[in-house]
């Protein structure tokens, strides 16, 4: 019959436009695995968005890690070189005595008294 309205199942309608000898449950069963790919491939688009969230959010975990790691490096330098620095500076005072030192006792450096030596 063509035109009749026939109901497959609760899920899908199907309205046959062939005779009745034709299976028509061949038709409802493709339409149904249209239907299921369709599901199908609404799932496989919000799995597809999943994974673009999910490698977004692995591409920003991984990019926070390595700037954290860089932090440290950096961290570590910055005392590394405040270290170095609290040593030169000893090792400037130190040399800045042994000079004065060194002045003091040389007959160059000494002061001296050029009115007592015109008298």
């Amino acid at each position: 019959m063509e035109g009749v309205l026939e109901e497959e199942d609760d899920t899908f309608t199907n309205i046959s436009l062939t005779d009745d000898s034709v299976d028509s449950g061949a038709a409802a069963l493709h339409s149904k695995q249209e239907n299921e790919y369709f599901t199908m491939n609404s799932d496989m688009d919000g799995d597809a968005e999943n994974q673009v969230e999910l490698e977004e959010k692995t591409r920003l975990i991984n990019q926070v890690l390595e700037l954290q790691h860089t932090l440290e490096d950096l961290s570590a330098r910055v005392d590394a070189v405040k270290e170095e620095n609290l040593k030169l500076k000893s090792e400037n005072q130190v040399l800045g005595q042994y000079i004065e030192n060194l002045m003091s006792a040389s007959s160059v450096f000494q002061t001296t008294d050029t009115k007592s030596k015109r008298k």
